[in-house]
């Protein structure tokens, strides 16, 4: 059986290069690369569908054919989608159509279609809905996230640059939301993280009538998995020694003499006002207890010192930069928080390990979590957690009973918790053993891959079917130049 995960989005090669480590590098990369290795030991093909990149920045992602080192069962095959150089996933709506059409002439000549078509994101989704009207093999969806639910947590009509033409004018939200509706109501099977995902998101009013929350056959909870030879307790990664160093430099540089041998508040996450980082430094600007016992680190993607130079971050990352700065100094913080680059699951599972060795907390208070695979990983290594109530922690956690859950708007609720791990070590104990024994029981690969293997089986044999008949957005069968769906004018009936 082979099947084809289709992703024009972020890229993948040997050597995981920018994996996770750029906005549109995220945790779902991680979650297709992951399954499809999965599914090649099993003794299943694999084929990642990606973009083909010629870019001299971008070096790595110019061949049209690659494969992961010792596992000849999964292809990587990039094919052109628009101009040559790397473009920002919001860019590549205009050029699907092209991207579609090379893969098709890539099958047709290899003469044989794959099992399965599983899109991945919005734009994965709607190529995978195109890919089944050519081929006549079914496709699954997976979002990973929402287009209409993030579009309600950022719209704020008092801000100018968070209206609904300015969102959308960025962001795009009505082709995404348009592609998300077509391959949500097209697909066989739409694959959620979490139980809550598809009870929740799912019955955003944009979605309600393409899909039926309650109706079991249309979904399939098929949670991410952790790398448990990467991320565990014991062991030593290829960048180890260069991680300690990183950290010893920032506590010097950043953190008072006297302090520098507390445990931390590790934050690890992109740079997005949805992640909350504000709402974890208001944390420790509210509680003397949680200031007194611990530092806190938050981990930013290629800017050394991104709290004293903001403007050396990406733009879209500045705005949050400098909200944090303004906050440590009007509250005083200075010499308690640090801000530093690592890049990549090696040196993330370097950090856990030291944190470990030093009491440390990992917190994730985003104001919503679809999912929250860097809690698994911080869970794997053994660190205790603290996470956003809202979204997919709650089911990682049990419900708060293998980590401690908070509000992301009560600043207090969220240091009471970091302060009650850091300063008990029995507690610290309890959920570490807690978070490292959920993830062994719930969250594996191989559990992941069998439950496609398994959906590919079922939607061959017509089990499970979507609607073919609900038509696709008009701009993905156009070539540039293209006018995409805008959502003033409907965007009252498909938002909260």
């Amino acid at each position: 059986m082979r099947i084809a995960f289709v992703n024009p989005q972020g890229n993948f090669d040997p050597a995981d290069s920018h994996l996770t480590a750029h906005p549109d590098f995220g945790g779902q990369l991680v979650y297709v690369k992951q399954v499809a290795l999965a599914l090649a030991e099993m003794g299943h093909e694999a084929d990642i569908l990606t973009r083909q990149i010629a870019d001299e920045e971008w070096p790595q992602f110019a061949a049209a054919e690659d494969a992961y080192l010792g596992c000849p069962g999964v292809r990587i095959l990039r094919f052109p989608c628009g101009p040559p150089h790397f473009l920002p996933k919001e860019e590549l709506w205009s050029h699907l159509s092209e991207w579609v059409g090379h893969i098709e002439r890539w099958y047709r000549t290899e003469g044989v279609w794959p099992s399965l078509w599983t899109g991945h994101y919005a734009d994965g989704g709607l190529c995978a809905a195109l890919l089944e009207e050519l081929s006549g093999v079914p496709f699954t969806f997976a979002a990973h996230s929402l287009g209409a639910a993030k579009l309600d947590r950022l719209l704020h009509p008092d801000d100018p640059s968070h209206t609904l033409e300015a969102l959308d004018a960025r962001y795009n939200f009505g082709a995404r939301i348009a592609a998300e509706r077509a391959a949500v109501a097209r697909s066989a099977c739409v694959i959620t993280s979490t139980s809550h995902e598809r009870h929740k998101e799912y019955q955003h009013p944009a979605y309600l009538d393409v899909i039926n929350a309650g109706e079991d056959s249309r979904f399939a909870l098929i949670p991410p998995g952790v790398d448990l030879t990467l991320f565990a307790p014991e062991g030593k990664g290829l960048c180890e020694e260069s991680v300690l160093e990183a950290v010893a430099s920032a506590l010097a540089r950043d953190i008072l003499p006297e302090r520098r041998g507390l445990p931390a508040v590790i934050s690890w996450s992109r740079l997005d006002p949805t992640k909350n980082h504000l709402g974890l430094v208001r944390a420790f600007a509210e509680s003397a207890e949680l200031r007194e016992c611990a530092n806190l680190l938050i981990i930013t993607r290629g800017v050394p010192d991104p709290l004293r130079k903001p403007w050396t971050a990406p733009a879209p990352e500045q705005e949050v930069l400098l909200s944090l700065a303004s906050t440590i100094e009007d509250t005083g913080l200075w010499g308690t928080v640090t801000a530093f680059s690592l890049e990549g699951q090696d040196a993330a599972a370097a950090l856990y390990r030291w944190g470990v060795q030093r009491g440390a907390v990992f917190c994730l208070p985003s104001h919503h979590e679809p999912f929250g695979l860097s809690l698994l990983e911080a869970m794997a290594v053994g660190l205790p957690v603290v996470a956003t109530e809202n979204g997919g922690p709650r089911e990682i956690t049990d419900d708060g009973r293998a980590g401690l859950l908070a509000s992301p708007d009560d600043p207090a609720e969220s240091g009471a918790h970091l302060a009650r791990l850091l300063n008990d070590q029995e507690t610290w104990r309890h959920y570490s053993s807690l978070g490292r024994s959920r993830v062994l029981e719930q969250y594996s690969w191989t559990r992941a891959a069998h439950s496609y293997a398994e959906l590919a089986m079922e939607t061959a044999a017509g089990w499970r079917a979507g609607d073919r008949s609900y038509p696709l957005p008009e701009f993905v069968r156009q070539t540039p130049p293209v006018k995409l769906p805008r959502l003033a004018g409907w965007v009252r009936a498909t938002t909260r």
